[in-house]
């Protein structure tokens, strides 16, 4: 019975401090601004040049377009003011009706052409920046898991502001468990020189092209 009793007290102070131990395994959590180290990293800014330079082509090309339209559209009232003028002939009048009506077809189809444009170009941009936020993030990411491992941390949470509800999931937080700028030039440490030439405008915080005008709508051609 006292083998068995002591036998009992020893696997109990053996859980105790077992226990004990467990308790006391340090908590050093850590907080990073996942959304700044992205917007800061230098592959960023180079993308966004690249979006920037690419949507300012797509929208030379949609002025282009719309001025054609607009071209178009002047033709084509004039031919349905001609169709209405009794002064002209019968048949000078029906010809300016069918000229007028091919030419609202030609304005419909070049409209049509330009909006289809436009969304495909947006629809390539935003598939563009969706494939560089999951790259970049998940580089991010592997940053931040070396940068807690090396201080030793046991939690790291993002204090980013939520896209949903406008603020961030961390309310407050000391300044000495913040990684951020730690991280960010961990990033940006292997940024190529730059070329000497004037400074470059600083990239957009949005990586959405210029936005571009739709084309002015022309009324259908009208019966005379």
């Amino acid at each position: 019975m006292n083998k068995l009793i002591r036998t009992l007290i020893t696997l109990a102070t053996l859980g105790l401090i077992a226990g004990t131990a467990h308790a006391e395994a340090p908590f050093k959590p850590l907080v990073v601004d996942m959304n700044k180290v992205f917007e800061g990293h230098y592959k960023t800014e180079e993308a966004y040049a690249k979006f920037n330079a690419f949507g300012q082509k797509v929208q030379d090309q949609l002025d282009a377009a719309s001025k054609q339209i607009q071209e178009l559209a002047t033709q084509y009232q004039d031919l349905v003011e001609q169709s209405r003028n009794t002064v002209l002939k019968p048949e000078a009048r029906a010809q300016a009706e069918a000229d007028a009506q091919k030419k609202g077809e030609e304005i419909q189809k070049r409209q049509t052409d330009a909006q289809n444009f436009r969304t495909q170009n947006q629809n390539k941009i935003q598939a563009q920046v969706k494939t560089l936020r999951d790259g970049l993030f998940e580089e991010i990411t592997l940053v931040v898991k070396n940068v807690a491992r090396a201080k030793g941390a046991t939690l790291v949470l993002d204090k980013s502001i939520s896209p949903i509800t406008g603020v961030a999931s961390i309310i407050y937080n000391d300044d000495s468990y913040d990684i951020t700028d730690e991280v960010l030039k961990e990033v940006n440490k292997d940024r190529p020189p730059a070329p000497p030439a004037p400074a470059a405008k600083a990239a957009p915080q949005t990586p959405a092209p210029a936005a571009v005008p739709a084309p002015a709508a022309v009324p259908a051609p009208a019966k005379p």
